[in-house]
Formats: C-alpha cells, structure tokens, sequence
C-alpha cells in the first residue's frame, strides 16, 4: 500500500515530463513554433537559451503562453492560446526549458 502511494505521488508530480511533441501538437503550438527552426515565432532551441537562467521563467512564459504577449522576440505578437489549461502551459513550458 506504502508503495502504491508512493508511485502514484511520484508520478503526479512528475507530469511536466510527459509534455512532449505531441501535448504540442495537440494545442496548437507546432502552428507557429518548432524546436530548432524558425516559424512564425521564436524556435524552442531559442526560448530555452534565451531563459536559462531566469527563475521566473516558467510562470511567465506560461503565462504568455495562456494570454498571449507580444515584444519579447520582435513585432509579431503571440496569439492568446485559451484552450491550454495553466498545468498544461508549464508542463509545456518546463519542456521548451529542457530543450538543448
């Protein structure tokens, strides 16, 4: 029993390492992103240098994630994306940080 609830915590709290290509794909992000090239906005490969050292990194690039915003990377502003749930935004944000 110890051990169920040990798995079933570890594994709940370790969701952002199921963002991937394909949580992407499915809200849209692939549309104007890619990971190593460049799109309508900035690649992953970009956003993740850009970022690695900021600490706040991931609650406000999930926040523009979420809102939109617009500056950070030239005139094109980013579309607000509602459909993304806050937990889905840093899941996608904690695996844009990881890309290398």
């Amino acid at each position: 029993m110890k051990t169920a609830l040990i798995l079933t915590t570890t594994l709940l709290m370790s969701a952002s390492a199921f963002a991937n290509p394909e949580l992407a794909e499915k809200k849209g992000c692939l549309a104007c992103h890619a990971v190593d090239a460049k799109r309508i906005g900035p690649n992953f490969k970009e956003i993740a240098a850009k970022y690695a050292t900021d600490k706040k990194a991931v609650a406000v690039l999930a926040a523009k994630v979420r809102k939109g915003g617009g500056g950070a990377w030239g005139s094109i502003p980013m579309p607000a994306n509602p459909q993304v749930t806050e937990a889905e935004s840093k899941q996608l944000v904690e695996w844009i940080l990881a890309t290398k």
